[in-house]
């Protein structure tokens, strides 16, 4: 699964011995460099100074719980995080996917389906957090405007040079001023124009766009009107998923297993907390989105059923 020639590390991050020592057997025969850690605050240092490629994590631990320790590691850290919960409570899987984990399991759990579940995210691109995309933004409207202030400024100069015989009547000289800076707001009100020089969504690219949202899977960007849209590896597969599927339903089950990384056949079984996760995501999405659930632009939910992207501002 190493395609990129990253070291395999793993970060444990479980109080409980017994766990913690078949967590390190598991990850370890999955191939990984394992580093375990008993205690919230001490996984948050490992996970920064290993910077691993999965993490595991459990929510119960003294100090600080998992719930804080995820949020404090989503600040410099793109690692795969899979939350452990002894509670099979709705509000834990909620608050533990809010916080950044990719994925979730309940104590006790199979390790096997630890390790699958591992594994499916791997097959997933991490996403890299300095790449924004609103970066470049910034930069290309400084230097549009700067050239246009200074021709409507050099022209204005020509015509106070115009009016220099006058100079025997001073009074004159005022009106000429007001005369000559009066055409230059409307030079001004010729800027907001520029932002025309916008970027070119070409579906050529890769990008898909609907409602005036672009999406890109091969860079791993969504934006909406000219501005990055940060969104956790979950949130932008489910996106992506949608732009591709257009006005065709996605189902809960179908999105749990693509975020697995698996088809969506029978022979896979998808829990109702897993169908919750789904639920979860997509509320984030939208809150991102500033999407309305009662006139969605963009995601239109088909009750008892799924997903799939709201109508086109065209139809």
């Amino acid at each position: 699964m190493d395609t990129h020639g990253e070291r395999r590390v793993a970060v444990i991050i479980e109080d409980d011995a017994d766990i913690r020592h078949l967590l390190e057997t598991v990850l370890t025969q999955a191939g990984f460099e394992v580093i375990a850690t008993g205690n919230g605050l001490d996984g948050v240092q490992a996970v920064r100074a290993y910077d691993p490629m999965v993490t595991t994590l459990d929510v119960s631990m003294p100090g600080i719980d998992g719930f804080e320790a995820a949020k404090r590691i989503r600040t410099f850290s793109n690692t795969y995080l899979v939350m452990l919960t002894a509670r099979d409570e709705e509000i834990d899987t909620l608050q533990g996917l809010e916080a950044g984990a990719d994925d979730y399991l309940t104590k006790p759990f199979r390790p096997r389906e630890l390790r699958a579940r591992v594994e499916a995210m791997m097959r997933r691109p991490r996403q890299v957090l300095a790449v924004d995309g609103s970066g470049p933004v910034a930069p290309i409207a400084v230097p549009v405007q700067a050239p246009v202030a200074a021709p409507v400024q050099a022209p204005a100069a020509t015509p106070f040079a115009a009016p220099a015989p006058a100079v025997a009547e001073p009074q004159y000289t005022p009106a000429a001023t007001v005369q000559a800076v009066a055409p230059q707001p409307a030079a001004a009100e010729a800027a907001p124009a520029q932002p025309a020089v916008a970027k070119n969504y070409d579906r050529e690219d890769g990008w898909l766009d609907h409602n005036g949202l672009y999406v890109n899977s091969e860079m791993r960007l969504a934006e909406k009107e000219g501005k990055a849209i940060d969104l956790t590896r979950s949130e932008f597969d489910l996106l992506n998923a949608l732009m591709e599927s257009q006005r065709r339903v996605r189902s809960k089950a179908d999105l749990a297993l693509l975020l697995r990384g698996e088809s969506y056949v029978t022979a896979h079984f998808v829990s109702e907390a897993d169908k919750r996760a789904i639920e979860v995501h997509m509320a984030n999405l939208r809150r991102k989105l500033a999407d309305s659930i009662t006139t969605p632009r963009w995601i239109e939910t088909v009750r008892g059923v799924g997903y799939r992207l709201a109508a086109s501002d065209n139809d």
